[in-house]
């Protein structure tokens, strides 16, 4: 009877896991590197980051992509796009080694690593469904390089509890025609706890304030009661500002 009840639970957490990961594949998926950088180190790590940039740009380095944000907690997120957790199998950065030399190629990461001490790798994974971008989803905002990151931690027993108030907050928004857009994120493989993060861009901290504060307006009454019974299934709340960091991403050049 043991070995049936211990069968049945293995089973029922594999279902478990390849509901989620079905659920998780119909959303672009992206890799995350954060660094936490010393705050006498951000002038040298920025420096750094450029002069790998331009390696990169030098070697035409291929199959590879990032953008970089930054925080006001000295936190810089590479965020690379990705297929599948297949692709973390893949040394992309083989070929600009090769081109550069081991010496050059040692060298850049030996300045990186005199930067921090702390220093991560996760999945996140872009919730379409939740998502309120009615002119269409697009992680690049032009002109508005601002970021406000808003993270909402769950216990694992809430979390549909919280997709589900999420679902009628896109609603709220859509009804409201509201003009604050946000994409919402949930957690992947190597991240730390179930969260889902709305992220929120403007063209700066004081055009983040205007639009929040219209938009608190807008949804009035209606939209305190429902961010009210949200909160209810939130674990713990977390926020952070930052910027995009455009001079310090790569694309390769066909």
């Amino acid at each position: 009877m043991r070995t049936l009840k211990t069968t049945l639970l293995f089973m029922a957490m594999l279902l478990f896991i390849n509901i989620i990961h079905a659920q998780q594949s119909k959303n672009q998926a992206f890799y995350i590197h954060e660094d936490q950088v010393k705050p006498s180190m951000i002038q040298e790590y920025e420096a750094v980051s450029k002069d790998f940039m331009e390696a990169c740009k030098t070697h035409n380095l291929q199959d590879v992509n990032w953008n970089i944000a930054s925080t006001t907690t000295n936190k810089y997120l590479t965020i690379s796009p990705i297929e599948s957790m297949a692709a973390l199998d893949n040394n992309v950065f083989a070929p600009l080694r090769e081109k550069m030399g081991d010496e050059a190629f040692g060298d850049i990461f030996k300045r990186f690593n005199k930067c921090y001490d702390v220093h991560r790798d996760y999945i996140v994974y872009l919730n379409e469904e939740l998502t309120y971008m009615p002119e269409g989803i697009d992680i690049n905002t032009e002109g508005k390089n601002y970021r406000k990151w808003h993270r909402l931690y769950v216990a694992p027993e809430n979390i549909q509890q919280l997709k589900g108030k999420l679902k009628e907050l896109k609603a709220l928004f859509e009804k409201k025609e509201s003009k604050e857009y946000y994409r919402i994120y949930h957690n992947g493989f190597g991240a730390e706890g179930d969260y889902y993060v709305a992220v929120v861009s403007a063209k700066d901290a004081e055009d983040y304030a205007r639009q929040s504060k219209e938009n608190e307006a807008l949804l009035g009454e209606e939209g305190k009661k429902l961010f009210g019974e949200m909160f209810r299934y939130v674990l713990r709340y977390e926020t952070d500002e930052g910027q995009m960091r455009p001079d310090l991403g790569y694309a390769p050049s066909n």
